[in-house]
């Protein structure tokens, strides 16, 4: 089984969001053969407290432009590291120390990953 199509479109969604407020590094996984709980994980880094905000505030906008809302929310208290859980895509924005720290494409390093396309110009709205 691989991620669905719909997973895909919302994992590339986010990815461009987060890629306006100056997101780094996005990476995204095919976690639909280790997990029966999402289809992907999307990774992205943010050099501090206030940019995680932003990039998660950036995700969330888009995300529900698109008629689609969160799950759940964590991790929003200290802005370090916050999951955003759209059930078909799990979405981590971390800061750049808690990526380096916890390391999760090497974790996830035996999932196929995710071609993202180039950021989109003027992709803002």
């Amino acid at each position: 089984m691989t991620a669905s199509p719909r997973a895909l479109e919302l994992t590339r969604i986010a990815a461009d969001a987060a890629r306006d407020k100056l997101a780094a590094d996005p990476v995204a996984f095919d976690v639909s053969e280790h997990l029966a709980i999402t289809d992907v994980f999307l990774v992205v880094s943010a050099s501090n407290e206030r940019q995680v905000g932003a990039v998660v505030d950036a995700i969330e906008e888009r995300l529900l432009r698109e008629g689609v809302k969160r799950a759940r929310r964590e991790g929003d208290r200290e802005n370090r590291w916050v999951l955003l859980d759209y059930l078909d895509v799990v979405v981590h924005v971390m800061h750049a120390e808690e990526r380096e720290t916890y390391s999760l494409e090497r974790l996830w390093r035996d999932a196929p990953q995710i071609a993202l396309p180039p950021a989109t110009m003027g992709s803002r709205p």
